[in-house]
């Protein structure tokens, strides 16, 4: 069994990659920092920016929800500026489900390549395996 420079396995780094995901993205550029400098296995270095790039895949679809909530109070701010009235509130619930939602699945996401990658095995991630295969 291939170890890591501090000791523990390969797989158990690659799985603890995804996990610390479901931390933050700090933590996670951290780990993945020293798994890209330090460590010499290709497996582990792959994993440790296909967790990176599923990390900040859902950050940007975050960010385009959030652009989405964002233009619904210009919206309603800018109708309410001319003495007009509008009820966004289904608009706001839909927002408001579809970033429980996205939360959901990401944290799903995570948790499948984590427990995938403790037995050395990938789940493919569509577009972001695109991605990363293309830039390594």
């Amino acid at each position: 069994m291939e170890k890591t420079k501090l000791g523990i396995t390969i797989k158990l780094f690659g799985g603890a990659l995804y996990f610390i995901g479901l931390v933050g993205l700090t933590p996670l550029v951290i780990a993945a920092g020293y798994a890209l400098i330090i460590e010499e296995n290709a497996w582990l270095k792959r994993v440790a920016v296909k967790a990176v790039a599923v990390v900040l895949f859902f950050a940007i679809l975050s960010g385009a929800i959030s652009l989405l909530s964002d233009s619904s109070s210009f919206l309603s701010n800018l109708v309410a500026l001319f003495d007009g009235s509008i009820n966004l509130a289904a608009v706001n619930r839909i927002i408001s489900l579809l970033r429980i939602a996205l939360s959901f699945i990401q944290t799903l996401c995570l948790l499948i390549l984590g427990f995938k990658a403790l037995r050395m095995k990938d789940a493919g991630v569509g577009s972001v395996d695109k991605t990363v295969d293309k830039n390594m």
